[in-house]
């Protein structure tokens, strides 16, 4: 029988069959470090200038995973590609020291003894234990093969890093460039603190969308729209947020939209005319009989009544509603939403 692998013509190569990465990545590693091959690099370089790479840091608060992994192995790509192309590129790892991230960390660890301990022992903890964190992740992004300035990065906690971000912003006081007020912010009820956006989990929650009709008594309503009699007169809202009704301070119509007063089942009710053959048809509306119509702009200012709490609730403009859903007619609880507060302080 035929030894057919005589027959082939191979090259010969002093290369092994086998990678054994196990073995010789470290081995590879060690000799980069050993012969300072990221200085090498940024020293090869022509007279095309600099190109710094700072870290967009991630948070000192455990072990790498994918998302951190793939981070760092695009920016490293994108700093040797400009070393390549003949650039001075240096990069610049730093971390994220501060914040709720370490500190729910640390309170898991502690458990009911973080109640017993005073602010400061508990700062201290979160300081140290971003840095065992710094150190640990540092060695993960070395595995990598991810070159920088890994002996002096910048991190967060550093006090020279902390006076130069309080420094910035006494500039942006000193300018007139800080505005104390408020604003609706994401709240974490257990943790006592604000949340960043990118810091909220959202869980799947389904909730009903209402209809709900605010009684409009406010006699100016008979002189904006003739016809009208206010005894028997509701605006119609429609919300998707329920839960945020016991907050409503107002009902937000747009200033250029067509409003109808409608009379039916002895009720007179206030919506966008455009949307009225829709809402007629969810409410089982018959013989629905038009009253009269007014824009926003001349429905400004009259006076609703909250459902259930005996309060005012005024019809205010905003350009924020549409004509994609509910009634033309918005509920707005300045509390629980930008456009809503917005529209609020307007007024």
């Amino acid at each position: 029988m035929s030894d057919y692998k005589k027959t082939l013509n191979l090259p010969k190569t002093a290369f092994p069959m086998k990678a054994n990465l196990a073995q010789r990545e470290p081995q590879q590693l060690k000799q980069w470090e050993e012969t300072k091959a990221c200085e090498a690099m940024i020293e090869n370089c022509t007279d095309k200038g600099a190109f710094v790479l700072h870290d967009g840091p991630p948070y000192a608060n455990g072990h790498i995973h994918m998302g951190t992994a793939l981070n760092k192995i695009l920016k490293d790509i994108v700093v040797k590609s400009r070393n390549m192309q003949g650039y001075r590129a240096h990069y610049v790892p730093g971390w994220d020291c501060h914040g709720l991230p370490i500190e729910h960390k640390v309170e898991q660890e502690l458990k009911e003894k973080k109640k017993t301990l005073p602010a400061h022992v508990v700062r201290k903890m979160c300081r140290d234990y971003a840095g065992k964190w710094i150190d640990i992740q540092r060695k993960e992004f070395k595995r990598l093969g991810v070159l920088g300035n890994w002996d002096d990065p910048y991190k967060s906690m550093n006090p020279a890093y902390e006076a130069a971000t309080a420094h910035e912003l006494a500039k942006f006081v000193d300018k007139g460039g800080v505005v104390r007020a408020k604003k609706p912010i994401y709240w974490c009820c257990s943790c006592h603190t604000a949340l960043a956006e990118a810091e909220v989990e959202y869980g799947d929650h389904t909730s009903p969308s209402i209809f709900v009709r605010f009684a409009l008594n406010d006699a100016a309503l008979a002189q904006r729209i003739p016809g009208a009699d206010p005894s028997r007169a509701y605006v119609v809202i429609w919300t998707t947020t329920p839960w945020t009704l016991p907050d409503n301070m107002a009902v937000c119509l747009h200033p250029e939209f067509t409003y109808v007063l409608v009379e039916t089942g002895g009720c007179q009710y206030l919506l966008a005319e455009e949307l009225l053959e829709g809402c007629a048809k969810s409410f089982g509306w018959e013989n629905v009989t038009v009253v009269g119509r007014a824009t926003g702009q001349e429905l400004e200012g009259l006076i609703a009544r909250h459902p259930f709490y005996d309060r005012q609730s005024p019809l205010i403009l905003g350009r924020h509603v549409t004509l994609d859903a509910g009634t033309g007619c918005v509920h707005t609880a300045p509390g629980h939403g930008r456009e809503d507060y917005e529209v609020g302080l307007a007024y």
